[in-house]
């Protein structure tokens, strides 16, 4: 493995939610040789509608700044002891998920990692606002953490396969991240047509992907699945194998896709107490069917 170190991006507002999350980075960080960047974010928006209450402004601020920093250098001692890593922290003003994908980017980071509780709004139409900002415009992979208890390691990825040009990014992520953790990955496929031309397709796709896999040296297994619920056979599944991470491509919509990504993606997102990892399609005019060619 590369000696270069990487970087992971955690988003911390003290919660419980992103706390746990925190402490999912580390075997993230230990098996990819990164280090750890909590970030802070002041919120603008909310900072600012309180100071009418303050006299001095910025001796609020000052006080506020000193506070987050107390906690945040708490916390680096804590999981140093706890993990053997060091960790960074930034604090930030500004908006959450314009704050925290600069900082990534800036970084070169490899991975930005944080809780969401999973809420939505609007009929489920929205995951979390700025999870799913963070997500949409994150140039790395973001995993979110919803559920309370997870495993210390990373035994079992699924990757749900599908007929998409970005299947190949897709896969080669879920390659790396096999390697990190010497993961078992499990492709699966929602079929939710009877149309003989898919589904010959899907299963084409299908033994590319679980070769390819293979080929690098990671158990790999297919299985197809028919049913007209993609997510939640999804999550079904995932839960079945005793899956620690499940990687999708959370391609966009046409509509509103500064808010708005795939919805299938949104609910598996909302959905799964098992972490997802989300990666960002590259753009690209390429449209040939071979995903690994």
């Amino acid at each position: 493995m590369s000696s270069v170190k990487n970087n992971i991006v955690v988003p911390i507002d003290f919660s419980e939610q992103s706390l746990i999350a925190l402490n999912q980075s580390y075997n993230l960080a230990r098996h990819s040789n990164a280090d750890i960047t909590m970030v802070y974010v002041i919120d603008e928006a909310a900072f600012s509608s309180m100071l009418h209450i303050f006299s001095d402004k910025d001796k609020h601020e000052e006080l506020l700044r000193e506070g987050i920093n107390s906690k945040l250098k708490t916390i680096c001692s804590e999981a140093k002891a706890k993990s053997g890593l060091d960790l960074n922290y930034r604090i930030e003003k500004g908006k959450i998920y314009e704050q925290v994908t600069k900082i990534a980017q800036e970084l070169n980071s490899s991975f930005i990692v944080m809780g969401t509780s999973g809420e939505t709004t609007l009929k489920k139409k929205f995951i979390g606002s700025n999870a799913v900002r963070v997500i949409s415009e994150a140039h790395c992979p973001v995993i979110t953490i919803k559920g309370k208890d997870h495993n210390p390691g990373c035994k079992i990825i699924v990757l749900p396969l599908d007929l998409s040009k970005e299947t190949k990014e897709k896969t080669n992520e879920c390659v790396e991240i096999a390697k990190f953790f010497n993961s078992e990955v499990k492709v699966v496929s929602i079929i939710n047509s009877d149309d003989e031309f898919l589904v010959n397709r899907l299963n084409r796709q299908m033994d590319q992907v679980v070769e390819f896999i293979s080929s690098n040296d990671i158990i790999c297994t297919g299985e197809f699945i028919k049913d007209h619920d993609i997510s939640e056979s999804i999550i079904d599944y995932s839960v079945q194998v005793n899956a620690d991470l499940i990687i999708i491509m959370t391609q966009q919509e046409e509509v509103w896709t500064e808010y708005f990504i795939g919805t299938e993606s949104q609910k598996i997102i909302n959905g799964s107490n098992i972490p997802v990892c989300s990666i960002r399609p590259i753009e690209r005019k390429d449209t040939t069917d071979s995903i690994l060619s």
